[in-house]
């Protein structure tokens, strides 16, 4: 399918472009370039500085940025500016700026996005794979690169750059494209305001931002990002002695710093149902978002909580019963995950090991809370709501404290104009045979929702590589390089399409 049998009343602005031949040329570069590239950043432990402290000493997020610079700086763009940009005490970022070329208007501007930092190690890779071990898997449009970071989203830069190449070697018009590639994304994006406000003088009239940092409902059509949840971390504190003491003496005087915690939990969630109880952490969802959830849910059914690796044990017959979704509807989940808020355990201290775990009451209790919020609450506000929430009147007058580490406000994207919405489904139908499918995600990109309020007027294209068990942030991260070529194709093509 070309573009023009795609969508007829963009024929003429597509007329100069081959779609057959841009999937080509985006293949061959990703084969014999981009995954080798992608390999070798998988190798590098390029940590957010949220789980590095030393990440100026250790130089890793340097050398992820140094790899992307050198990368675009070979790919012999006309008219390319390119730099690394460092403030004392602030994490880099790679900038590069790309005249447009052909008939278009020289100061109308696309923005395209994209991080290099990556998340911790975490445990549970299965033999043979690990955070900065890369390991190609499965061959043609299946194959797959595990490793940290390359989905999330190392290849963004790359992508961005090979669909403009791509483009340009078509001679192909297209607009004025810059690229900002930050490194403290998965810390909340601290430094990125400050990059914003510098760089923005040289970004002209910014029509359309690109964020390559999202995720894919299915491996079967570009999938659209309509909204991102906001975000609170930080870590709850409870001391009820300076010293551990035996259990047989203070068991039943001394409250267990544990069920402490516990009962400051139950202030923001029901450990029922995980139902987030605060009005301050809740808001109402659009109509337009939920008409999209229940379309989603067509598509997407029983995948929804089957691609997740549930756990099983076997029961007294001998069948295996597996660990159940808190709903099977379809709908619900995708609203629980996109507009609702919900909380999560993400770390503990004071809790010993098993092995060494005596009699003993302990005297702390410390848990790393990660508070996922609705697009439409202020991430300011919900963290100071969290702090007194927990802190207020603490059971048996226990030492409780709550800190935050970072808040981020949601985003909730603009509504898409007919151009952009017809050049979404055109490019999804040409390289993966079906339309374009809209749908709000559960984590953050803080940048968004910085760039909407940098550039109120432009319209927004969120999306990803992240389908179905890719399992971003967690073990067994992996790239799928079929789906990437063909959304680096589709990228392409919109990006011919914008005047």
């Amino acid at each position: 399918m070309t573009a023009r049998d795609a969508i007829p009343q963009l024929g003429a602005k597509l007329t100069a472009l081959n779609t057959d031949q841009l999937l080509r040329d985006i293949s061959q570069q990703w084969d014999a370039d981009i995954t080798q590239q992608l390999v070798e950043y998988v190798k590098i432990p390029a940590k957010s500085p949220g789980f590095d402290r030393d990440w100026a000493k250790h130089g890793f997020l340097d050398q992820a940025i140094e790899l992307a610079r050198a990368w675009v700086a070979k790919q012999g763009v006309a008219g390319l500016t390119l730099e690394v940009i460092r403030e004392h005490g602030r994490t880099p970022v790679l900038f590069f700026d790309i005249p447009a070329a052909g008939d278009v208007d020289p100061a109308r501007t696309v923005l395209l996005y994209g991080h290099l930092d990556k998340q911790p190690e975490m445990t549970g890779w299965r033999a043979g794979l690990g955070p900065w071990i890369p390991v190609l898997e499965g061959e043609g449009d299946e194959q797959k690169l595990y490793g940290r970071g390359s989905a999330d989203d190392g290849y963004a830069v790359f992508a961005a750059v090979a669909a403009i190449v791509a483009l340009d070697k078509q001679g192909v018009a297209r607009p004025h494209c810059i690229g900002l590639i930050e490194t403290c994304e998965e810390s909340g994006s601290d430094d990125l305001p400050f990059y914003l406000e510098m760089l923005a003088p040289r970004m002209g009239d910014v029509q359309l931002v690109v964020a390559l940092d999202s995720g894919a409902g299915n491996y079967d059509q570009m999938w659209v990002t309509t909204s991102l949840r906001g975000l609170v971390n930080g870590t709850l504190t409870v001391d009820v002695l300076t010293e551990g003491v035996h259990s047989g003496d203070a068991g039943g005087v001394v409250p267990s710093s544990f069920r402490v915690a516990r009962q400051l939990l139950d202030r923001i969630d029901d450990s029922r149902t995980g139902v987030v109880k605060p009005a301050a952490f809740n808001s109402t969802i659009p109509a337009e978002r939920i008409e999209q959830a229940k379309q989603a849910a067509d598509i997407l059914g029983e995948s929804m909580w089957k691609r997740f690796p549930w756990d099983s044990c076997c029961d007294d017959g001998g069948k295996f019963v597996f660990v159940q979704p808190v709903t099977k509807d379809p709908v619900e989940l995708i609203l629980n995950r996109t507009w609702r808020a919900a909380l999560a355990v993400t770390g503990a201290d004071g809790l010993p090991s098993i092995e060494s775990a005596g009699n003993v009451q302990r005297p702390r209790t410390a848990l790393k809370l990660s508070l996922r919020l609705p697009p439409l609450v202020d991430g300011e506000s919900a963290a100071k709501t969290l702090k007194a929430t927990l802190e207020n009147d603490p059971p048996y007058s226990a030492h409780v404290k709550y800190e935050y580490d970072s808040a981020a406000t949601g985003w909730n994207a603009p509504a898409s104009k007919p151009w952009l919405t017809s050049l979404l489904d055109a490019a999804s139908e040409t390289y993966y045979g079906k339309p374009a499918a809209y749908m709000g995600e559960g984590g953050t990109i803080p940048f968004m929702g910085m760039l909407g309020v940098k550039f109120p007027d432009a319209q927004m294209l969120v999306t990803g590589v992240l389908g179905p068990k890719s399992n971003a942030h967690g073990p067994n991260e992996f790239l799928h390089i079929g789906y990437a070529k063909k959304l680096t194709a589709a990228v392409a093509m919109v990006l011919a399409g914008v005047r």
